[in-house]
């Protein structure tokens, strides 16, 4: 049986597995031959080019697990009768930290002072802080999950909101009345139709005045021109670790935009990270190999 993996460390861990032939494609590079006998695909972290043609090709394909919690770039195109799982749990240590750090950093104001290092500068001045603040959780999930533990030695109040209600977890249709609350707004639902665009401008307008966004989503969540009109009118500032679009141009104005922090998609992309999907691999290509039920399966609305 072929196994396409993303990387030699992937081929390390699954190689030994019985009659399993790894081919490492890391998406560079010509589509190595052979593509057509591929049953298991693991695609690399960052997308390949032109999926749907790679897919295509792939006759014999029965399972695409992928490294990632988002599984947007795939699933439109996926042949039929083939089991898509994505990687839940593998990144919720890594982006919820980042969340964490991004939101301290943002209002502690790091990147300032920052600057102001760069110039030499004592720019002394008071700064918010998240203590006694009400943080909002958009899209409780795993990672959700992860950044509330992570959270809750800082004194703050967390409000859970999820697609549909659940418990002490909102639904998505109460966001009108619960953005208002929240001084931090924290957005990591997965990317799909119904999210696309779920941070408009109704929804940063029921934003508090001078409250933060923080985007470890996708970059398509956020409609970036209403985000920049209240980033130039100085009543939100926001954290993006994603972007729309994606990634930034050099010339786009929300490098510039006042009260913004940017990275650039790394919030998953830690060694802690890396060890957890090889974890993950090994153990879904066992569960697939025995031909027990496998985990992550995404199937309806994820």
């Amino acid at each position: 049986m072929k196994i396409w993996v993303p990387s030699k460390a992937a081929a390390d861990v699954l190689c030994d597995l019985p009659e399993v032939e790894c081919v490492v494609y890391d998406g560079t590079g010509p589509v190595p031959e052979g593509v057509e006998e591929a049953e298991v695909w693991i695609p690399p972290l960052m997308p390949v080019p032109d999926i749907p043609g790679l897919l295509a090709r792939m006759g014999r394909l029965k399972l695409v697990q992928t490294v990632t919690a988002g599984v947007e770039p795939y699933r439109p195109y996926l042949p039929e009768g083939v089991t898509l799982c994505n990687a839940r749990g593998v990144h919720d240590a890594g982006t919820a930290e980042w969340a964490v750090g991004a939101m301290i950093a943002a209002l502690r104001e790091f990147p300032g002072f920052a600057r102001a290092q760069e110039r030499g500068e004592w720019t002394y001045h008071h700064t918010g802080v998240l203590a006694d603040s009400t943080v909002m959780i958009v899209g409780y999930g795993s990672i959700g999950e992860a950044l509330e533990r992570r959270l809750s030695g800082f004194e703050v109040e967390i409000i859970r909101v999820a697609r549909t209600a659940r418990g002490d977890v909102h639904g998505q249709d109460e966001l009108p009345e619960l953005l208002p609350r929240a001084d931090v707004v924290v957005l990591l639902v997965p990317a799909t139709p119904d999210t696309a665009g779920l941070a408009d401008a109704d929804f940063l307008a029921a934003m508090k005045d001078g409250a933060l966004l923080v985007n470890a989503a996708r970059g398509g969540v956020v409609d970036t021109g209403a985000l920049l009109a209240e980033l130039e009118k100085g009543r939100l500032t926001a954290a993006l670790d994603v972007t729309d679009p994606e990634p930034l141009p050099r010339d786009h104005p929300l490098w510039t935009a006042p009260g913004v922090f940017i990275t650039p998609h790394v919030a998953g992309s830690t060694p802690a990270s890396g060890r957890r999907a090889l974890r993950l691999l090994r153990s879904q290509l066992l569960r697939y190999l025995a031909g027990e039920p496998l985990k992550n399966v995404i199937t309806g609305s994820y």
